[in-house]
């Protein structure tokens, strides 16, 4: 795809942003009166957000000095969260060893957020672990008290919608402008929940770093879809249930059973899927709603949702977040699954997620709460689990005891990263799996991966696959305890699975 992208781009005769980098580079090192003439104008550079630095980016940045060291850099590793588009806070931790005679200036005294703030931040970052643990810096508030974070826990998604959007009107209510309130989440499909309780409370909002929900081409094309099904003859859909129907409608257009691996596919598929979660929605307080109710729930959801104002809350994902600030900051669905997002499964990704959730409180000034709903749609099961980079910072009345799958099996130590809590064990306790289940499993694994057209970690993860061996699970029910297999997956492999460990047995 890549290839072909090159080859229509130039025979377009057009440039991306890559390639004004890639150019300069080129121009740089293989024009020497070009170089000298860029070098002589231009002495002195400062690159702000080093962390965030890519190696073309660097090597730019090599080529401009020409050899020279008049260079100053601003960055923290602790914020590093780009490394999906190749950023590496590397350049930035080995500077002083590239310039032994650099001024190091650690900036620790903090001005923008209260003790309160400054001090949760602190707390949630010292549990990091790798390289970018290595420079950690500690901040010193210089700004006077203020209130504590707030942590609340709900049901559901919408009573947090519901209960941020109560909030934030409070706020204005009391003097707070609307420009100086923000909502953060991880992924841009958690936006249209609240965008639609804040339009239901007449808040004022925007939403930063992206278009509105309703708004978005590929939400767009699918209303268009749902619009012309709800269209049809009633007999066409007589006797399917509305949620089917939606999903009839949607998996053509994406909502495939488990997420893609892609960003931009990735992100179709979280609003197709924020689409369905509203005919389930719909269905838990109508349960005679029918496709034809559903689309002009739809029509009256994307209607609430006026043109943003000046002074207006903003919604905004915690990267498009980055390098601001507000009086007030919401953090909302801060649930494992989605901090740390449920695809961050080494330890490098965790730590970055973790980086994310920094971040996003050293937004905040003055006022920072934090909430997570235990259940998605209301009734729910309420299965979700608080953030685990929420664990020592949470409160003792809203702390869920630890499980089992929580602890090691071998050494009882806590687990940090969610394929240690799939092995049930740390990653340096020794495993029980049997060698020969294991290698019967991964070959099994290739195999099933070849006839169906997908990377095998789509099948299972190397983590699943050896929490398999080592549970041995011997029936439907033993299979769904295993983490990485849900009803989707049970229905697919199970019976391969469950036939595949008694033949090695």
């Amino acid at each position: 795809m890549y290839a072909r992208y090159e080859s229509e781009k130039t025979a377009a005769a057009q440039l991306d942003f890559d390639d004004l980098l890639l150019h300069m580079v080129a121009i740089l090192s293989d024009d020497e009166d070009a170089a000298r003439q860029f070098r002589a104008q231009y002495r002195c550079f400062v690159v702000d957000e080093y962390q965030d630095v890519t190696p073309l980016q660097q090597r730019l940045l090599d080529a401009w000095l020409g050899g020279r060291d008049e260079v100053t850099v601003v960055g923290d590793a602790n914020q590093t969260i780009y490394s999906f588009a190749g950023a590496s806070p590397q350049y930035l931790l080995d500077f002083g060893r590239r310039y032994p005679q650099a001024h190091v200036i650690r900036l620790q005294q903090d001005y923008r957020s209260t003790p309160q703030v400054v001090g949760l931040a602190n707390t949630v970052i010292s549990a990091a672990r790798g390289p970018a643990a290595a420079a950690r810096l500690t901040l010193r508030a210089m700004l006077p008290d203020g209130p504590a974070a707030t942590f609340e826990e709900y049901p559901d998604e919408r009573a947090e919608a519901d209960a941020t959007a109560a909030a934030a009107a409070r706020l204005i209510a009391e003097g707070t402008p609307a420009s100086a309130i923000a909502i953060l989440y991880r992924i841009n499909a958690q936006s249209e929940v609240f965008e639609q309780a804040l339009a239901t409370a007449g808040v004022p909002h925007v939403v930063r770093g992206g278009e509105r929900f309703f708004t978005r081409r590929d939400v767009r094309e699918a209303l268009e879809q749902l619009f012309r099904a709800a269209g049809r003859a009633p007999e066409e859909t007589d006797g399917v249930g509305l949620v089917d129907q939606v999903r009839a409608v949607l998996t053509p257009l994406g909502l495939t059973a488990q997420p893609p691996q892609g960003g931009a596919q990735r992100e179709r598929w979280e609003a197709l899927g924020a689409l369905l979660s509203v005919a389930e929605e719909l269905l838990a307080v109508d349960s005679q709603a029918d496709l034809t109710v559903f689309v002009a729930e739809l029509r009256r959801r994307a209607e609430a949702q006026h043109s943003p104002t000046i002074d207006a809350v903003t919604l905004a994902s915690m990267h498009a977040a980055k390098g601001l600030e507000w009086d007030a900051v919401f953090l909302v669905g801060l649930v494992d699954g989605t901090m740390p997002i449920q695809h961050a499964t080494e330890p490098d990704d965790i730590e970055e997620e973790r980086r994310l959730l920094y971040v996003g409180i050293t937004r905040a000034r003055t006022r920072l709460a934090l909430s997570w709903a235990t259940a998605r749609h209301p009734g729910g099961r309420r299965s979700r689990r608080p953030s685990r980079f929420l664990t020592d910072v949470i409160p003792a009345h809203l702390a869920r005891p630890s499980k089992g799958s929580r602890r090691c099996a071998v050494c009882g130590g806590a687990l940090g990263t969610p394929a240690e809590v799939k092995l049930r064990r740390c990653a340096a306790c020794p495993s029980t799996a049997d060698p020969a289940l294991v290698d019967a499993l991964r070959q099994w694994r290739l195999e099933r991966s070849q006839e169906d057209s997908v990377p095998a970690f789509v099948v299972f993860s190397d983590a699943t696959m050896i929490a398999i061996a080592e549970r041995r699970p011997v029936d439907d029910r033993a299979l769904l305890s295993v983490p990485g297999i849900g009803r989707a997956k049970l229905e697919r492999y199970g019976a391969e699975i469950l036939e595949l460990i008694t033949q090695v047995r």
